[in-house]
């Protein structure tokens, strides 16, 4: 079978072997977790061609030929999912679908004119492109406190004020996978190794800045069925959220920190679209 893009063969397997046994103990994936067996929790989510499905109730022979992804591949997907739509946009030429790049010269996506037809989704007063100095850290939705550009907005739990010494965001060098906070100082334990740094899927990023991270216990199962939900609506009401992580169980958030950090993912996705 095919494992996160690379090709995978399993010898002897026993004919009651599950899916989750074959990818944690002979291919050694751990990332999906074992926990209820019975397809209650949701710990063992992975993608079999593109459903999302308990690989603990999937017989390991069913994947035969087929393609799998599990939480350790899902950067790599993320990446390749984002240059085909690049290369779609690209091909269909500027002007496609009516869209207006923001602050173009002479265009009414132009920042302050969000009320004129055509105008982007981000224009308006004070808006500030994605990258451009004096943008947010970590823009979407909550980010920052609107007028305080260098506070960290209150009850956040480990906001990072912008150029604190130290301080890593999420996809600097050094930060790890799923490190607390969405900070980890450079050399620490957890970081990539020799100091690179660890690629992460939108949805990763997302639930890291939004405190979306207990225990971890349920983390991998929740970021596969949420990113294959944000894949086919990638902008999902609460309803649609609340639908596709129902069959996920989580002993620790409370679930309100996991509805932020999809609802970040999507705004954020979103807002690279535009």
């Amino acid at each position: 079978m095919t494992v996160n893009g690379r090709p995978y063969a399993a010898d002897d397997v026993w004919e009651g072997e599950s899916l989750l046994y074959v990818l944690r103990e002979r291919l050694g994936l751990p990332g999906s977790k074992n926990a209820c067996e019975q397809g209650e929790c949701g710990s063992c989510t992975v993608r079999l061609d593109g459903v999302p499905v308990c690989a603990c109730l999937v017989a390991a022979g069913q994947a035969e030929g087929r393609e799998v992804l599990t939480v350790e591949g899902l950067a790599d997907h993320a990446r390749r999912r984002s240059s085909a739509t690049a290369e779609a946009a690209e091909a269909a030429g500027p002007g496609a679908h009516g869209s207006v790049l923001p602050g173009e010269p002479g265009e009414p996506g132009d920042p302050g004119e969000s009320g004129e037809p055509g105008a982007a989704r981000l224009a308006g007063p004070g808006a500030v492109r994605p990258g451009e100095p004096g943008a947010a850290p970590f823009a979407g939705p909550e980010a920052a406190c609107p007028g305080e550009p260098e506070t960290a907005c209150p009850g956040e739990s480990g906001a990072v004020r912008p150029g604190e010494p130290q301080a890593v965001r999420p996809g600097e060098p050094g930060t790890a996978p799923f490190a607390g906070s969405g900070a980890v100082r450079r050399g620490a334990a957890g970081a990539g190794r020799h100091g690179e740094s660890v690629p992460l899927a939108p949805v990763q990023r997302a639930f890291i800045d939004a405190g979306a991270v207990q225990c971890g216990f349920c983390t991998p199962g929740l970021l596969v069925a949420a990113d294959e939900l944000l894949e086919r609506n990638p902008d999902p009401s609460d309803a649609d959220i609340r639908e596709a992580l129902s069959g996920n169980l989580c002993r620790c958030t409370g679930y309100e920190k996991i509805l932020d950090a999809v609802r970040l993912a999507a705004a954020r996705t979103a807002g690279e679209a535009v």
